[in-house]
This record gives C-alpha cells, sequence and structure tokens, in this order.
C-alpha cells in the first residue's frame, strides 16, 4: 500500500513541471527503480489510473527501468551482483556487504505536450 503516497508523489511532480512548462497534456513519465526497491511497478500503475483520471496526466504510460542491484564485500571489497537475493561474497563467501546499487527510485523524464 505504500506505493500509493508515491505514486502522489509522482503525479504531483509532473502536474507541477507540466504547469511550469504551460503544457496540456502528460504523455509519459520515465521511472527508475532498483531491483531491490519494494515497489511494485503493477501497484503504481494501478494508483496512477485512478488518481490521474481528470487531470492532463490522464492516460499517460508509465515506463519503468529496473536498476540491477550491486554489492560490495566489506572483507574483500569484490563487487558483485546478488543472485537469488544471496548476499554471500563471491570471492571470499563473507555475509558483509554494502548495497552501491539497487535501492533507487526517482522519476527520471516526463513527455509533455
Amino acid at each position: 500500500m505504500h506505493e500509493l503516497p508515491i505514486t502522489q508523489s509522482l503525479l504531483e511532480i509532473a502536474l507541477r513541471h507540466a504547469k511550469e512548462s504551460d503544457a496540456t497534456r502528460i504523455t509519459d513519465l520515465h521511472i527508475v527503480m532498483g531491483e531491490l526497491a519494494t515497489m511494485l511497478d503493477d501497484s503504481i500503475q494501478f494508483y496512477w489510473d485512478i488518481i490521474a483520471e481528470g487531470t492532463i496526466a490522464q492516460g499517460a504510460i508509465l515506463h519503468f527501468r529496473r536498476v540491477p542491484a550491486e554489492l560490495q564485500c566489506m572483507a574483500c571489497f569484490e563487487k558483485y551482483h546478488p543472485g537469488d537475493r544471496e548476499l554471500v561474497c563471491p570471492k571470499c563467501g563473507s555475509v558483509g556487504a554494502k548495497i552501491i546499487a539497487g535501492e533507487e527510485f526517482s522519476l527520471e523524464a516526463i513527455d509533455i505536450e
């Protein structure tokens, strides 16, 4: 259910930028989501279809670009992509790692007319 406030924020941002550009229609939103982000594309799309109704963003297409997860071992500093949520370093077997990429969530671009 945390997708609703996130989707509301996306709509507010898109409407604000469209207004600043004197746009009459928002056609597309390009969203970047990390592989480890907890949001679901389908849920965001579901809420979008409801809350954008009656605005210049109604019917806008949401494009989701996923960023793969990348971890860095804190023992040997190897960078790796975790497989099947496995966090063990493939080089040294350590379980201590920091996330370098994969938790992102941002609005990358808005297409308007």
